[in-house]
């Protein structure tokens, strides 16, 4: 698989060139490496994005944010490491948690060098909205490391390929999936990894209609109403990868 993916759920309200992104989002960083922090805000206020702090713990973050909040001025994303002092082990991924508590409308996007399984599930079991999980090799990926920062800013899901496959390999054996048929998982494992409807029809050579059709199933059989809206589509994800 390639690079990061996400499941559209936010809306995009521009639709800038190769090297610009035109929905500027404001981001709080967490990372300890101060090499790495002062990197992360380079390739975002490169492309017109206001990193509006930096810090180096989880106590440190959720201090900056709810001051933010005190003063009506939330940012629309925090770019967090899993780890960070004081004893490096998931003091940033449990301040993200919290933080998606205290704040629903707050983006949450965590870095990892590792697929830690336990974290990520943590980590989607609350609120299906503006939530990332990637692995920091990606970071490489400019252009699609900060598109992710943009969609977990405006309400989507960017999930690392590493962390959708081994999720899916876990949750393929849950019941609540029982009902799907062989090539309805399949379909709904490459949702997961980010794909449109388009983009599955070529990926498995059958027609879009056909797309379609399996995941309106998907939908019905994992008792997703049509009044959930788009959204359906990040809770069938979701579903999938919490089972």
């Amino acid at each position: 698989m390639g690079g990061p993916l996400w499941v559209a759920d936010g809306r995009r309200r521009g639709c800038g060139g190769p090297d610009i992104v035109e929905d500027r989002v404001r981001v709080v960083i967490a990372e300890d490496s101060v090499l790495l922090r002062e990197g992360l805000t380079r390739l975002l206020t490169d492309r017109g994005h206001e990193v509006v702090a930096g810090v180096g713990d989880g106590e440190a973050l959720i201090k900056t944010i709810t001051e933010f909040d005190a003063q009506g001025e939330l940012p629309d994303v925090v770019v967090a490491d899993v780890r960070m002092p004081p004893t490096h082990t998931d003091e940033g991924v449990r301040a993200a948690v919290q933080l998606r508590k205290a704040h629903p409308g707050l983006g949450v996007l965590v870095l990892s060098q590792y697929v830690e399984e336990r974290y990520a599930t943590e980590l989607l079991a609350g609120s299906s909205r503006g939530v990332g999980y990637l692995l920091k090799d990606r970071v490489a990926e400019v252009r699609e490391f900060v598109d992710a920062v943009v969609r977990v800013a405006e309400g989507g899901t960017a999930l690392d390929p590493e962390v959708v496959a081994q999720l899916l390999g876990r949750s393929r054996k849950q019941d609540v999936l029982a009902g799907l048929t062989p090539r309805e998982r399949e379909v709904l494992g490459l949702m997961a990894e980010g794909r449109t409807n388009s983009a599955i029809a070529r990926q498995l050579v059958v027609s879009d209609g056909a797309v379609e059709k399996h995941v309106s199933n998907i939908f019905l059989k994992l008792g997703l109403s049509q009044s959930e809206g788009d959204h359906r589509r990040v809770l069938a994800v979701l579903t999938y990868l919490n089972s």
